[in-house]
């Protein structure tokens, strides 16, 4: 009869199923933390992400985007646009060094940022020295015309602070005008939430037409405006593209030293 091999005690098979358990729950113990790692660093890469998307769309329109609404378009019965212009900044910044351009651009429109944000007011794009920003767009508010006009009148002592501060001397002309806009996300790359219509024409065209250093409306628009604290004076009648002849004026904050002067 062959020998049998020595068979194991039973203290000596539960021995090793210990081993083999404490080993395994060590496994578990290193795929959890693993895990918890993963999704820590997940949670912060969402975070990251969603503060930039913020930094780019209005917090509303995330929120229907991640609802899954796959087309944004609205419409808006008033809406206050606000659009300014740097005068003659793309001819004579070419002379200057880009690092200051762009240092002063970036000084200058987290300004213009800060004050939309502390207003309520809907900052939509910059184009090259350009700002645009909607009052009423998101939030609808009764007061959203004097709130663009208060907008229009700090960037423009914004940018006399900027100026002392840097030994600059730039100008900006502002054109504000209220109406009905459409707005929407359009494209999937780098995409915005735009403004357009013909009340975004018009504040355009009041921009170009301005007095540097204004906030230049049409009549009709500015005789909505609701506060005391603003003053108008005369800007004549101009030609506006697209509208003919209208009269415009130009509005001041009630005590300013100086107002542009009528032509």
């Amino acid at each position: 009869m062959k020998d049998r091999p020595p068979t194991r005690s039973v203290e000596e098979e539960l021995e090793g199923y210990r081993t083999a358990l404490t080993q395994l729950e060590s496994i578990q113990t290193h795929y959890s933390h693993l895990v918890d790692k993963l999704m820590a660093d997940l949670e912060g890469e969402k975070a990251r992400s969603d503060a930039l998307l913020r930094n780019v769309l209005p917090e509303r329109i995330i929120d229907r985007l991640n609802a899954g609404e796959a087309t944004i378009s609205d419409r808006f019965d008033d809406v206050a646009i606000v659009f300014s212009d740097l005068v003659g900044f793309t001819e004579m910044s070419i002379a200057l060094d880009p690092a200051r351009v762009v240092g002063f651009l970036n000084d200058l429109f987290s300004r213009f940022d800060q004050m939309s944000a502390d207003l309520g007011v809907e900052k939509i794009k910059t184009i090259g020295d350009a700002y645009m920003a909607a009052s009423g767009l998101l939030d609808r508010r009764m007061d959203h015309l004097d709130t663009a006009v208060d907008l229009a009148l700090g960037m423009q002592a914004a940018l006399v602070e900027v100026n002392a501060s840097t030994g600059n001397a730039w100008s900006m002309r502002v054109g504000v005008h209220a109406g009905p806009v459409m707005a929407g996300i359009i494209g999937t790359r780098k995409y915005v939430y735009d403004v357009w219509g013909d009340t975004v024409n018009t504040a355009s065209r009041l921009q170009t037409t301005a007095p540097p250093g204004a906030v230049h409306l049409t009549r009709a628009v500015a005789e909505r405006l609701e506060s005391e604290r603003f003053a108008l004076t005369g800007h004549g009648t101009i030609e506006l593209k697209g509208k003919g002849l209208v009269e415009t004026c130009c509005a001041v904050a009630r005590g300013a030293t100086s107002m542009p002067k009528a032509t």
